[in-house]
């Protein structure tokens, strides 16, 4: 009897004496497991050039620009030659990329923002970082925002932990032709999360930095899974090079800087090789728009250089432009064991489908309290010869916020409305027009009056849709 209770006594002391310890090993494995999950997490990187032409990569077609590095990641990954982004130029672009929405649904759809702007994309939008984030990402913008310049507006209010760039264009200081009409630009920026350190920037080392920055935001988080948001300034006019890249190429100032990005993703990809994390990140690299017209239109609107431009060869149309040029960019992705090599990808796809298509592959989960455009096209990446999600893609004016022309998935392309040829110039015009892209790239064979099936499909499928756009758009933000 004594002897039980001496037992019962003896053994409650012990496991009182070892619960905290199994307690303490318990939150040890699970936190020892969350960490094992986020080492497998993938990192993401969306690397995002400023008015490259579709033409302007060696393996888009370009005899006189060398892109060595990113043909390289061509042949390791996949090509999309049917690649969109959502509006024609800068802001808007980045808001669709961001929010996986048409710009018009967030509200930034007309024309840029410009340095004394008060208002930008609201920081309620959810963005590509803010999903990421959740899941135990760490976050850099890196390069050009042009997202809003008020501090409310920026990167690190908008779910990046880090941002090092320039705030919007790199035309835009004191020089440009109406700054005098808004107040006056201030000498352009270079920022550092919400500090300027660098007015005006020297954009002759610009490219340089930011791939300075982005190895070393990589470097940092190699050990937990990350995603980059790298926004070159550069081919926008003015175009600048360091002293290594300038005259370069066969293309004068533009395509010396296109030279030195290439460079860059170069860098990037030996580091992740380096690191150990190759096999382990998703490399996306694209265009926001496509590029300016010519040397007179860049010459015109005062941007300086040598006024060599890019080239959307063989689209029609140009920078501004709801024309295949104006909107189809040049779009490469790798991730070594995880998409074939050396294939092609001709199915309908865009920026907007970045946001779903990532938050797929971390597991992130999307908002349920707002309408997403863009669509998972994961099942498309991995596999180029599968069917796009997509039954159509519209294009959206930048200069009149028209709903200008509708797509199918089959490539037929049906014009409402036209753009005029210098962005922003003039009044956009009516018209008929229907084009097979398949066959008809620069969109010169109009086929309007032989399908009128086709017309009605198309016309009734661009109504709905803009119909519940305009129902289910969000606002702006504007500071005060």
């Amino acid at each position: 009897m004594h002897f039980r209770k001496f037992y019962q006594k003896y053994f409650t002391g012990v496991i009182f004496f070892l619960l905290p310890v199994f307690c303490m090993m318990s939150v040890s494995c699970v936190s020892k497991n969350k960490s094992k999950d986020e080492k497998t997490l993938p990192n993401f990187i969306i690397i995002f050039t400023d008015d490259q032409g579709y033409a302007d990569l060696g393996v888009f077609g370009a005899k006189d620009i060398a892109t060595p590095n990113i043909d390289r990641m061509a042949k390791e990954g996949v090509t999309f030659t049917s690649f969109y982004v959502a509006a024609p130029v800068c802001t808007p672009s980045r808001a669709s990329l961001l929010t996986g929405c048409y710009s018009k649904r967030v509200g930034l759809h007309k024309g840029v923002l410009f340095p004394n702007d008060k208002s930008g994309l609201n920081p309620d939008e959810i963005t590509i970082a803010d999903l990421l984030k959740k899941k135990g990402y760490a976050t850099a913008c890196i390069g050009k925002w042009h997202l809003g310049r008020p501090s409310e507006l920026l990167p690190v209010k908008q779910g990046f932990d880090y941002y090092f760039g320039i705030p919007y264009s790199n035309d835009m200081n004191p020089k440009h032709p109406i700054s005098d009409a808004m107040g006056g630009f201030p000498k352009l920026p270079l920022m550092r999360n919400e500090e300027v350190i660098e007015a005006p920037v020297d954009q002759t080392t610009l490219t340089k930095r930011y791939t300075e920055e982005a190895v070393r935001f990589i470097s940092s988080n190699k050990d937990k899974p990350f995603f980059l948001y790298l926004a070159h300034s550069m081919p926008h006019y003015p175009c600048h090079s360091s002293e290594e890249f300038t005259d370069s190429s066969k293309r004068g100032d533009y395509g010396d800087s296109v030279q030195e990005i290439d460079s860059g993703a170069g860098l990037i990809v030996s580091t992740l090789k380096k690191l150990g994390i190759d096999d382990n990140t998703l490399i996306v690299f694209t265009s926001d728009n496509g590029p300016w017209k010519s040397a007179q239109q860049v010459d015109f609107i005062g941007m300086g250089g040598d006024g060599t431009t890019g080239s959307a060869l063989p689209l029609s149309g140009w920078k501004g432009q709801t024309l295949e040029g104006g909107m189809r960019v040049p779009t490469v992705m790798r991730w070594p064991g995880k998409l074939p090599a050396d294939k092609t990808c001709r199915e309908l796809t865009s920026t907007m489908d970045l946001l779903p298509t990532i938050a797929g592959l971390a597991g992130a989960e999307l908002p349920g309290d707002r309408v997403i455009d863009g669509m998972d096209i994961t099942e498309l990446i991995k596999d180029p010869s599968s069917k796009t999600p997509h039954d159509y893609f519209y294009y959206y004016s930048s200069v009149s916020g028209n709903l200008n022309a509708v797509r199918n998935a089959a490539g037929f392309k049906l014009h409402f409305w036209k753009d005029p040829e210098g962005y922003g110039n003039g009044v956009p015009y009516k018209v008929k027009e229907l084009y097979y892209l398949p066959d008809d790239t620069d969109e010169s064979n109009n086929i309007y009056e032989e399908n009128p099936d086709m017309v009605k499909r198309l016309t009734y499928a661009a109504a709905v849709f803009d119909t519940d756009l305009v129902k289910n758009s969000r606002p702006v933000a504007t500071v005060q």
